[in-house]
């Protein structure tokens, strides 16, 4: 996979992030507090997209959802349908590695209240669209309606066309392949709109459309 356009360490595109940011530089500067680079396979058959870190997970860590509590559901999930091997412990340096699959959120620095804003979403896109454009990878799983879109708009397609439905898998017009889950958050475990059963077969299909 070739290099990827990334956005600065202190990227100024987003001027409500940036400002999020140098405030918890100052709360908490032991934490990674930049935008937060995708983690997994460097020539994954599929992508997982994500909706931005949290304060005091990916924020904390520097990797997607690693201290996060949808990513003990979501490393879980990986690591039982064989896309992960290792042990996932919260830290960037646990070993874990993703298998055939990688991890990028549509939005890459943490934002206040974990709600990104839809023009701080279309700004970092460029990201995105840069991450697709670089991978082999054609099926996509999109974790919640905001990655839906972002997904969308990254590849260049219509959002009216395609309406997210967890477990809903859309045939794109070039032939790629989009799927959505409702996202892994605390908010949809604990009341449980999203059950590990079925994010696992979200993802499940992912891997089967990826051929793996």
């Amino acid at each position: 996979m070739p290099a990827v356009a990334a956005p600065p360490a202190d990227c100024h595109l987003c001027p409500r992030l940036a400002a999020f940011r140098a405030e918890n530089r100052q709360k908490f500067p032991d934490y990674f507090n930049a935008p937060v680079p995708p983690f997994g396979d460097r020539h994954p058959r599929f992508l997982i997209v994500g909706l931005a870190p949290g304060l005091h997970g990916a924020n904390r860590t520097g990797r997607p959802f690693t201290g996060d509590w949808a990513g003990d559901l979501l490393f879980a999930t990986l690591l039982e349908l064989g896309l992960a091997e290792g042990t996932y412990d919260e830290r960037p340096d646990d070993g874990l590695s993703l298998k055939g699959c990688r991890i990028v959120n549509g939005a890459r620095c943490v934002p206040p209240q974990n709600k990104p804003t839809p023009a701080e979403i279309r700004t970092c896109n460029l990201f995105l669209k840069a991450e697709i454009q670089a991978s082999p990878a054609r099926v996509y799983l999109a974790l919640g309606s905001i990655a839906h879109d972002a997904t969308l708009m990254a590849l260049g397609e219509k959002r009216g066309a395609y309406k997210f439905g967890h477990q809903r898998r859309h045939d794109l017009s070039d032939g790629r392949i989009l799927i959505d889950s409702y996202h892994c958050s605390r908010y949809n475990t604990n009341t449980g709109r999203l059950t590990p059963q079925m994010f696992q077969a979200a993802m499940a299909d992912a891997k089967k459309a990826a051929g793996l």
